[in-house]
């Protein structure tokens, strides 16, 4: 994908209209390749582009997209784009008030890559998602079916506005992902081992795939024999996969600004402690601490660069999550969390990459100082809602007693209210990771996120998931 400086001159002419104009172009190629039991089930290379037009007037926003991208058919969409403001102006009660003063971003911001994953040939990503099944599935004969997915997103992006936003952006997000069903008599589990960034071919394979499914398949195995957890409310040692989902899922879709409108627990909880002073939960545009996380990006879908923000400062709210319309209403600045998944998607509020900061406790030192409890690694999907109460499912368990962990347990879950367990926090690690870079969080249009963080040990909810 290259830079086409004639996309650039044609939005800009978009912009002397006298209302306020978005013009955002998007490129996208997204590469996919899946095996399932020695069988190539999918392989595919989709390309698409277009532009997406979002305008304000009379307090209304517009919004049109268009593949047509020649400047008669981005014209059209824009005053497709105008019609639907003025229809909404004339009956819509609730406005826009205003959007926030932003310093607008200018040039071009490209991804850091170690191997443009455009380089690579097609050959050697069938070849590692074959390779990486394989061994999957022959790593043991209990493993009965196994599938290894490679997938990447190359996006290019040119973005103006009215207010002086003029950018070009270079994006690269591959993923892989496997997965082992281990069966034996009337028993089985599933497993998965994945891993998603931002960043090139090397940055993915640091494990090698043949690693990658060694761990999956490892992991498959001794759970297939291991028993159920008893529910209890204990201490928990969360590792940084299931501390990036809490900060995400629990945390942080009730600090996105406009679920804040919308009566979040966090409405008026700006200025109070809501967590452990141990605690200081981030949600940024870099990719801070630990590099090639998966949501990272260098500016948003209104111009403005995707910072770092801080949203709990040693347990005190300090942030929401905001938009430029939000910020306007909060009389605060811009958060740079308006994203766009597609041309055809009008921005919203989402989260970048979301985690807790280090502190100084190592993961063996939680593990003697706990007396009972359990160590909860591998995050999986779960829920949670505007209140903070969630449930979500974990790979795997260990208990420990007096100091020692003492055998694997699977099919847990953790259920809490999220700010009750960031209150009960005693432990923060020194040792931090991104861990949740193959999901993508779905508030109406995917977005890829990431979150993560060090150990943390905490108080919560404990079950068993059948």
């Amino acid at each position: 994908m290259k830079s086409d400086a004639g996309i650039m001159d044609r939005l800009q002419s978009l912009l002397s209209n006298g209302k306020y104009v978005e013009a955002r172009y998007q490129s996208r190629l997204v590469t996919e390749v899946n095996f399932v039991n020695g069988r190539l089930e999918r392989i595919k290379t989709v390309e698409n582009a277009g532009c997406g037009i979002r305008v304000l007037v009379d307090g209304c926003w517009g919004f049109s997209s268009t593949s047509d991208i020649a400047a008669e058919g981005l014209r059209d969409s824009l005053e497709q784009a105008l019609s639907v403001a003025r229809v909404l102006a004339e009956s819509k009660k609730e406005k826009v008030k205003g959007l926030a003063q932003s310093k607008m971003a200018t040039g071009t911001f490209s991804a850091k890559v170690r191997g443009n994953l455009a380089d690579i040939d097609i050959e050697d990503k069938v070849r590692v998602t074959k390779e990486a099944e394989a061994a999957t599935r022959k790593h043991s004969s209990i493993i009965k079916t196994a599938s290894a997915t490679y997938r990447e997103i190359l996006d290019h992006k040119i973005l103006v506005n009215s207010d002086g936003a003029a950018v070009e952006l270079y994006d690269s997000k591959p993923e892989f992902n496997i997965v082992a069903i281990a069966k034996k008599g009337g028993k089985n589990i599933t497993a998965n081992e994945g891993i998603g960034i931002t960043g090139g071919w090397q940055d993915l394979f640091k494990k090698s795939h043949l690693e990658l499914a060694q761990t999956a398949a490892d992991k498959a195995e001794k759970l297939l024999e291991a028993k159920h957890p008893a529910g209890e409310r204990t201490t928990l040692i969360l590792d940084p996969g299931m501390v990036g989902l809490l900060c995400h899922e629990a945390i942080g879709h009730t600090v996105e600004a406009d679920f804040v409108l919308s009566g979040s627990v966090v409405k008026d909880k700006m200025g109070q402690q809501v967590a452990s002073s141990l605690v200081t939960l981030v949600d940024s545009g870099r990719s801070d601490i630990a590099d090639n996380a998966a949501g990272t990006i260098a500016v948003d879908d209104e111009g403005v660069e995707a910072g770092r923000t801080v949203v709990i400062k040693e347990g005190v709210l300090t942030s929401y999550l905001h938009n430029r319309e939000s910020a306007f209403i909060f009389g605060t600045a811009s958060t740079g969390n308006a994203r766009a998944f597609a041309y055809s998607d009008e921005p919203l509020i989402r989260m970048r990459n979301t985690y807790i900061e280090p502190r100084s406790d190592s993961l063996d030192e939680m593990v003697k100082e706990t007396r009972h409890g359990y160590l909860v690694k591998g995050a999986r999907n779960g829920q949670a809602d505007a209140n903070g109460e969630f449930m979500f499912g974990a790979q795997e368990t260990y208990l420990i007693e007096k100091g020692e962990i003492k055998g694997i347990l699977r099919g847990a879950s953790i259920s809490g209210n999220a700010f009750d367990v960031l209150k009960s926090v005693d432990m923060v690690g020194n040792k931090f990771e991104y861990d949740i870079g193959t999901g993508y969080c779905g508030k109406y249009q995917p977005a890829k996120v990431d979150g993560g963080g060090p150990h943390i040990r905490c108080t919560a909810i404990v079950g068993g998931m059948q």
